[in-house]
């Protein structure tokens, strides 16, 4: 079974000369993939929760609506016959979102602060479950081991560049559901729970990714662990980064609040989708020159 590749920028046009064999519905893993994602989780922070706490819809209604959103986007993706920043980081999005508040339901029970009005009347709670972190992060790494011996088991390729039927694509996108969802817990963990606080928090995740990258270089250690890994240690980076915007200054946040820092993240986010857009088209017009030529010459 070929493995993941991490690669950055520098060595996209080599790696995509070697998957167009297939019609590609998945991204290369660049450096650019992971300036994105960070982005988009750290929107999915905030954004989960401007839902359930700044609107006070709660956890739960929240969850059942985020995770409609990302089922809709969901079957865009799927329904798509190659590869469109646009479908694929939205799904993205959606993920970090829902991943938000299904963690927050998890490990949190907050019934009393958002239950809205009416909500006990009409069967809408509970609010959390209460399980804390601990016992949540532990349902969620079964989960996702559970999800990767099916994958191993199943045959298909791990190589996110290589993955074209809907069985692997559906194996895919669970795991990056869970993978958010268990990144959210270990983001609020450490910058609620362990005391480092925000800032802490980050510089903890940070160096943990730089300690990623150094295992790149040793050939003994699977790219496809160091993939997934930084998956999920990018979603609490993304948490951590989304808290401190957010939270008041007392707590170490710059106050901005949900709703101005979802918006300016989401600009930032969709102008990043369109520069990803404009590159993949031009690539494919690039590549498609010499067919065009080989083709007339025949």
């Amino acid at each position: 079974m070929t493995e993941p590749r991490i690669i950055t920028d520098f060595d996209a046009p080599r790696a995509s000369s070697t998957a167009q064999v297939v019609m590609k519905k998945l991204p290369e893993v660049t450096l650019a993939f992971w300036i994105m994602k960070i982005a988009a989780t750290t929107l999915g922070e905030t954004a989960g929760d401007l839902f359930a706490q700044t609107l006070k819809l709660g956890y739960f209604l929240t969850t059942i609506a985020l995770f409609g959103i990302f089922v809709v986007t969901l079957v865009v993706q799927l329904r798509s016959k190659r590869y469109n920043p646009f479908f694929y980081w939205t799904v993205i999005l959606s993920t970090s979102m829902a991943g938000t508040t299904m963690s927050d339901f998890m490990n949190r029970d907050a019934s009393a602060k958002y239950l809205s009005g009416g909500a006990t009347s009409l069967g809408w709670g509970p609010q959390g479950l209460g399980l804390g972190y601990p016992v949540g992060a532990a349902i969620l790494i079964s989960i996702l081991l559970a999800i990767f011996v099916a994958w191993k088991l199943s045959g298909m390729t791990f190589q996110i560049r290589d993955i074209v039927t809907f069985r692997g694509e559906a194996l895919f996108w669970s795991a990056i559901l869970v993978s958010n969802t268990l990144g959210t817990s270990m983001g609020d963990f450490l910058s609620d729970s362990s005391g480092l606080g925000y800032a802490g928090a980050a510089l903890l995740v940070v160096g943990l990714l730089m300690v990623l990258v150094a295992l790149m270089k040793v050939p003994s250690v699977p790219n496809v662990a160091l993939f997934w890994i930084a998956f999920v240690l990018t979603r609490p980076l993304g948490a951590t980064a989304g808290d401190f915007l957010t939270k008041p200054v007392a707590k170490g946040g710059l106050d901005l609040g949900t709703l101005g820092s979802s918006a300016v993240l989401l600009v930032v986010l969709f102008g990043m989708m369109a520069y990803a857009h404009f590159r993949e088209r031009k690539t494919e017009a690039t590549q498609a020159q010499p067919e065009e030529v080989s083709r007339r010459a025949g």
